[in-house]
């Protein structure tokens, strides 16, 4: 590896503020406040608006979309224009 050309990389806590979510990881991102982990060291911490214990794949409470409702919303805003007519 070239000295000096890489960027600092560094224990981050990335926090969920939506799920209550926080883990400790490194990155090369960087932020101006820092929170006091479990080890007792204090480390910048991220917030981020989707974790895996927030987003609806990993919690399994994934939306089914109306699918139908979307083709009758489809036909009513743009009618037969759809086809080529």
């Amino acid at each position: 590896m070239n000295q000096g050309i890489h960027p600092d990389y560094h224990p981050v806590v990335f926090r969920d503020r939506s799920a209550g979510f926080a883990f400790l990881t490194r990155s090369t991102a960087t932020s101006e406040r820092t929170i006091a982990w479990e080890d007792g060291n204090t480390y910048p911490v991220v917030d981020v608006e989707v974790s895996s214990a927030s987003h609806p794949f990993y919690t399994g409470q994934a939306r089914v979309l109306d699918s139908a409702g979307r083709v009758e919303q489809f036909r009513r805003r743009y009618g037969d224009k759809a086809k080529g007519a």
